[in-house]
């Protein structure tokens, strides 16, 4: 078992590696991050009801009410994140944002 101070070198290594990690996730986002959150609360609301018929059609459908110019390079982005479907789209990707 490493000592106390091993492991708050270790932390020290660890802390650089995570801040570049988040800095690249932020740059790589296709759109604001508040927009994933309402993204995320609509498919929350709107799948309990709908369900997911293994589409991003939900998604689709708000990306275009909010006025993207480009949702499908969201729905990109969404797809190489774990997010084929709707209810992907919840489970996988709003983990990354947590």
């Amino acid at each position: 078992m490493p000592s106390k101070a091993e492991k708050e070198r270790r932390k020290q290594l660890l802390a650089p590696l995570q801040q570049r990690a988040a800095a690249a996730f932020e740059e790589s986002l296709p759109m604001p991050r508040e927009q994933f959150q309402q993204l995320f609360d609509y498919l929350d609301e709107t799948l309990g009801t709908h369900g997911c018929d293994h589409s991003p059609r939900l998604t689709l459908s708000c990306l275009k009410a909010a006025g993207l110019p480009e949702p499908e390079s969201v729905l990109i982005w969404l797809r190489e994140h774990g997010g084929h479907c709707d209810c992907e789209i919840l489970a996988n990707v709003e983990d990354l944002f947590e």
